[in-house]
């Protein structure tokens, strides 16, 4: 990932901002025609401050824009997983492509493993990862009612679609949110703002996904920590590996509370 070049121009934030508070009108206001508005506003200001800054600021509003053509509201029938998942796959490829043929840069990648050698905090906060969410998830799942924003779901059919959705689902947001927008928003801005825009982004999107009441205050922590953890490992990798540990535990929780006599291993 490309450091940021100094010194960096605080203006930049303007326009960075206006990126993701129209992915918050997309995704967690559901105003498609005022945040379409807001983000072709903020890449065209990007790009009369700086044309990198509008090209980056681009890319990232087109793979909003994609999102944002259909509902990513949780949903296991074969037409919505095949709907969103088509959706979620042109919003990473679509810009990814744009980037290497069309403007002959290599911005967008997705590096599975540096060499940099894993700390032991950061090898054990793998292990630490799913026993967190066994505490936490259940009791915001249920505490909350936001798991009926997931269906009930007792086909097994259904369950082995939910099981790969929401493991497909984790993966998009890692290389969408942390490789492509957090990327490319690294090349305008330090790490902070950087991160702190991407987790707006982030955030939104879950909202709509279905982690609504107060599942922000888990998911904007988490999206953080996800875009440290990529700034300092360097590794799609080992911040995808925290991710799908954790929506183990997220698929386990959704589909005890529906079942509660299913998995009785959560504490809440």
């Amino acid at each position: 990932m490309d450091a940021v070049a100094e010194p960096w121009s605080r203006r930049a934030l303007v326009p960075a901002a206006g990126v993701a508070a129209s992915a918050l009108m997309l995704f967690g206001l559901q105003l498609p025609g005022w945040g379409h508005l807001v983000l072709v506003a903020a890449i065209g200001l990007g790009w009369w401050m700086d044309r990198e800054l509008g090209l980056d600021l681009a890319l990232i509003g087109v793979g909003i824009a994609i999102v944002s053509t259909t509902s990513v509201e949780a949903d296991v029938e074969w037409g919505a997983f095949f709907r969103i998942g088509t959706v979620l796959a042109l919003a990473v490829a679509v810009p990814f492509l744009l980037d290497r043929l069309l403007l002959r840069r290599r911005a967008i990648t997705f590096p599975w493993r540096s060499r940099q050698k894993k700390t032991r905090l950061e090898l054990a906060y793998l292990f630490a990862v799913p026993v967190l969410g066994w505490l936490i998830l259940p009791f915001y799942f249920i505490r909350s009612g936001a798991y009926q924003n997931w269906p009930h779901i007792t086909d097994l059919s259904e369950l082995l679609r939910f099981f790969v959705g929401v493991n497909a689902v984790g993966t998009w947001d890692e290389l969408f949110f942390i490789c492509t927008c957090f990327a490319l928003l690294r090349r305008h801005l330090p790490v902070l703002p950087a991160n702190l825009i991407q987790a707006v982004i982030f955030v939104s999107f879950l909202w709509e996904l279905g982690y609504r009441a107060w599942g922000p205050l888990l998911t904007f922590p988490f999206a953080l920590l996800q875009g440290y953890l990529f700034a300092r490992t360097r590794s799609l990798g080992y911040v995808l590996s925290v991710h799908l540990l954790f929506d183990a535990i997220v698929f386990l929780a959704i589909v005890h509370a529906h079942n509660p006599g299913w998995i009785p291993i959560f504490i809440y």
